[in-house]
């Protein structure tokens, strides 16, 4: 057979990779590379190049391009801790991405913006449902595995491209595009940087998203770390994307450069590949860049590099080559995919509580009743995409129990308006369907209460939502509660007596203007025109008269994932919306028979529903088989055995300030938290009963390098078959600093038929023991005893055993060489931010703040204290030696010269010497970067 012809050597796929992308990005002119740096990438004829897209959004099954195979939420998904479930979800959305990519190579394209690793330190964040947990070593292997199967097991070519989202520290959403995380070294290196690591390391991700918040002071596009530790430390020769207007918003939002020719030329050395912002926006400001010489042409040329590396792996130039081009049109929505959506779903689904009453006997009941908003619907999120079908639990249940009666009642009210004067609200008949104040019977509206005074309508005429998407008129047509902004919100504001006002969205004010129900340009409910409601049907008495007929009834009650918290919306508490818990009450009142199915985005402070109901089972919103999974599990066709992601805590009072990212001093997530959680990390029952035996080391000393192996006999002691989530924790018994209550280190999902055992062996590398030391700016393995515990979740441990490692002993600080100020060893009232002198600096953030280094060596000789200080407002300085309540040097003046005006200032120390304790007291406004202590 003769070798094929071609005509640039960038094609020839004889030719190594790296000569490849050099002949290819050599070959284009300046323009060219300029149009080539934008989200939608330029197609270069001349050279045979195509226009491609980077950004196909397939957190949990591809998004927006249509009908495609749906699976749970990223937190669902967390919620099995299941790898191999992982791999096999992360291939078929590879697959359907490579159909829809057939179908338009230049705007369905195969980077797919996939998965979220942001680490969910709080769970009000708006977005939790789209991350994997709170814990790095869940994340972090549970998003290798997703990345390891969207990108397939080809040793050259990629079935599709993983992007991971959001680098770094992003965590809320209430002013994510202005705000700095203030992240000490130990927190990034063991939290928040751990959970990316795997997924590059191990999984083998090509491509990441910069979040768009800053962290200490640095937009997060413009990072060190993305070139520092993500290409270098880790590897990753893929490429970096920007977030959506990120670029233009570093200095419309942050104020960090003044243009955005700036803007851009930062963002591209820093080491962002492709900027996904408007293509013109892009272009142009590049330009500006290059013609200024704040940008090179070798700086488009190495990132172009980085992205053509990867287009080239995904076969752009080869396609018959590649294997993964033979997917077809029969891939989408497979029989297969569809049984994987359901197993999916089942496997996330997580019995809080049990007293005996699951799983249900099918045959054993007559009559059922399935109440709630949740008991006939499923929602999709933002990222979710077009359902090819939905199964609801009402559906499925009726399914199970074929021949009997199940009764429903989703327990909202039936209302009708009225004005002031009388006059009924109608929804016309005109092409828009306005709602007007008309003549006749008044409309009759099903509304369904959210909380926090967020309600929807949807009119009983037409059987579509009320909304107010023009901005201006309220019309009774939107098909869907789905949108950037979810328009479809009402607010209801009771007044005296039967009288209401209502609001937008936007909180506009919503009046009668010419007969009809306008939006305002005024705020507040005052501005409102007063309507009268009347109860049609109550939906609650409804629900009580279902549950007392029947002999079950199953409450399926939660958020949804458009109201009240989602992207650009953090959750304004962690209770469920007022009307449900009241739902609860009533209907267990009524029938104690009783279980709760949650279907939420995050986790939820249940408290009385914990104490009172028999059994609870919480699930995410899971797409197009949620019906059946939640069937499935009910009634025992499928073992629940999955396992929490997140600690659920009993109030938000338990959580530190939002916007601390510091989760060892703020006492955040399982590892930190010493409060009582309702339901702890890991926690999930299961129907069968399982025992752990034989707890065993392969050593009961280590040192530092080496590995040990952690067996476990795990025996099903049940009748029937079923499934275990089997978690194994390391504690530190003794150490310099704050350590962890306990740390995940390895977890398997196993099933057991009955009377099985399975022995399990963990595989432990020392190094896994370490913790970040700030004095040496290194991982430090300490010499000591640890606890390595085995059991069913963080708060529920079966077995532990001892190692003995024969590590480090931290020695005392050596401050006699410049130290950077933020490798403190505790704080009070400071914040982290940027210095232009490397790494990040201390500043105030009140009036009097704090920081201290422990086991400081004081020598005789140390005599002067020099510190690199800033201020923009002025302040004072002083060292304290012996703690903060020590022996303190005279305060010295920090004149206002400007946050990044560093200067050198000296303190004279008093006399000390051996090991002590240094304080630095900042008192107004001062940074420091660092400091250093001098004869």
């Amino acid at each position: 057979m003769m070798a094929k012809a071609y005509q640039y050597p960038f094609q020839d796929s004889a030719l190594p990779l790296e000569a490849r992308v050099e002949d290819l990005v050599s070959r284009l002119t300046l323009e060219e590379k300029v149009q080539l740096m934008p989200q939608y990438m330029a197609a270069i004829e001349r050279l045979q190049i195509g226009p491609y897209k980077h950004g196909t959004e397939a957190a949990h099954g591809i998004a927006w391009l249509g009908e495609a195979t749906s699976y749970p939420q990223p937190i669902g998904l967390a919620c099995t801790w299941d790898t191999d479930l992982l791999k096999r979800i992360g291939s078929a959305i590879g697959d359907e991405a490579r159909v829809f990519y057939k179908r338009n190579p230049a705007i369905n394209g195969l980077t797919l913006w996939a998965p979220t690793v942001d680490m969910e330190r709080d769970p009000r964040w708006g977005r939790t449902e789209e991350a994997y947990g709170e814990d790095p070593q869940l994340t972090g292997d549970l998003s290798a595995a997703i990345v390891q199967g969207i990108q397939g097991d080809h040793p050259f070519y990629f079935k599709a491209v993983a992007t991971l989202k959001h680098f770094l520290g992003n965590n809320n959403e209430v002013d994510r595009g202005s705000c700095s995380a203030s992240i000490d070294p130990r927190n990034m290196k063991e939290y928040y940087l751990k959970a990316f690591e795997p997924a590059f390391v191990k999984g083998g991700a090509q491509s990441m998203m910069t979040a768009y918040n800053s962290i200490n002071g640095t937009p997060a596009l413009l990072h060190e770390d993305v070139n520092r530790v993500v290409k270098e430390e880790w590897g990753m020769n893929g490429f970096v994307v920007s977030d959506a207007g990120d670029m233009m918003g570093i200095v419309n939002d942050h104020k960090y450069y003044a243009t955005y020719a700036e803007a851009v030329a930062d963002t591209i050395k820093s080491g962002v590949d492709s900027v996904t912002d408007e293509f013109e926006a892009v272009c142009k400001a590049i330009r500006e860049a290059l013609e200024q010489g704040l940008l090179a042409e070798a700086d488009l040329d190495r990132a172009l590099k980085n992205t053509f590396r990867v287009r080239i792996r995904l076969g752009e130039f080869n396609p018959e080559e590649n294997p993964y081009e033979a997917i077809g049109e029969s891939e989408l929505m497979h029989e297969e995919h569809k049984a994987l959506s359901r197993e999916a779903a089942a496997k996330s689904v997580v019995l809080l509580k049990n007293n005996g009453m699951l799983p249900l006997q099918a045959n054993a009941l007559n009559k059922v009743a399935v109440i709630g908003p949740h008991g006939n619907m499923v929602y999709r999120d933002w990222y979710s995409g077009t359902f090819p079908y939905k199964v609801t639990a009402l559906a499925a249940i009726q399914e199970k129990l074929q021949g009997k009666t199940v009764a429903f009642s989703d327990g909202s009210n039936h209302v009708s308006f009225t004005t002031a004067g009388g006059k009924p609200i109608v929804v016309s008949d005109g092409e828009e369907r306005a709602v007007v104040a008309g003549e006749g019977t008044p409309e009759v509206f099903h509304l369904t209460d959210w909380g926090w005074n967020a309600h929807t309508l949807i009119s009983q005429t037409t059987g579509k939502y009320v909304t107010t998407a023009s901005d201006k008129e309220v019309t009774a047509n939107a098909d869907d509660i789905w949108g950037w902004f979810v328009k479809e919100i009402i607010n209801i504001a009771p007044q005296a007596g039967d009288e209401v006002k209502l609001t937008a969205w936007n909180k506009h004010s919503i009046q009668l203007e010419s007969e009809k129900l306008a939006v305002s340009e005024q705020s507040g409910a005052e501005e409102a025109s007063p309507l009268k409601v009347q109860v049609v049907k109550d939906g609650l008495a409804e629900a009580i008269e279902a549950a007392k007929a029947s002999e079950v009834a199953v409450v399926v009650v939660g958020n949804h994932p458009l109201i009240n918290g989602k992207e650009e919306i953090d959750r304004p508490d962690l209770t469920l919306a007022a009307s449900q818990e009241r739902l609860i009450r009533e209907v267990y009142a009524a029938n104690p028979n009783t279980v709760v199915v949650v279907v939420g985005s995050y986790p939820f402070a249940i408290n009385w529903v914990q104490e009172h109901i028999p059994a609870i089972v919480y699930v995410s919103h899971a797409g197009q088989e949620l019906g059946n999974a939640i069937a499935d599990v009910l009634f025992g066709d499928a073992a629940p055995a999955g396992r929490l992601n997140m600690t659920w805590y009993k109030s938000v009072d338990q959580l530190d300030d939002f916007m601390n990212y510091d989760i060892i001093k703020g006492k955040r997530t399982y590892q930190y938290f010493d409060g009582e959680a309702l339901y702890p990390f890991g926690h999930g029952l299961t129907y069968a009963d399982f025992r752990y035996d034989n707890l065993k080391l392969s050593a009961s000393k280590a040192s530092g390098d080496e590995q040990i192996e952690v067996s476990v006999d795990v025996t099903n002691t049940s009748a029937f078959a079923g499934e275990e989530v089997v978690q194994l924790y390391v504690r530190a018994e003794a150490s310099r600093v704050k350590r962890p209550i306990k740390t995940l280190k390895g977890f398997e999902r196993i099933r057991l038929e009955a009377g099985a055992t399975r022995t399990l062996t963990f595989s432990l590398p020392i190094k896994e023991l370490a913790f970040w030391d700030v004095t040496r700016d290194r991982y430090c393995v300490e010499s000591g005893e640890y606890a390595i515990m085995v059991g069913r979740s963080s708060d529920d441990i079966q077995h532990t055993a001892t190692l003995s490692v024969d590590g480090e002993t931290v020695p005392p600080r050596e401050l006699a060489q410049w130290t950077r100020a933020e490798n403190f060893d505790d704080y009070a009232g400071i914040l982290l931010d940027e210095s232009k002198e490397g790494g990040a600096c201390v500043r105030s953030s009140q009036d009097e703040a704090w920081i201290l280094f422990n086991d400081v060596n004081f020598a005789e000789a140390n005599r002067v204290a020099e510190l690199r200080v800033a201020s923009e407002q002025g302040g004072r300085v002083e060292l304290r030696i012996g703690g903060i309540q020590g022996l303190a040097t005279e305060a010295l003046n920090v004149p206002a010269a400007g946050a990044q005006e560093w200067q050198t200032v000296q303190i004279n120390l008093p006399a000390a010497s051996g090991i002590d304790t240094l304080a630095v007291v900042l008192q107004g406004d001062v940074r420091i970067s660092s400091l250093r202590l001098q004869a």
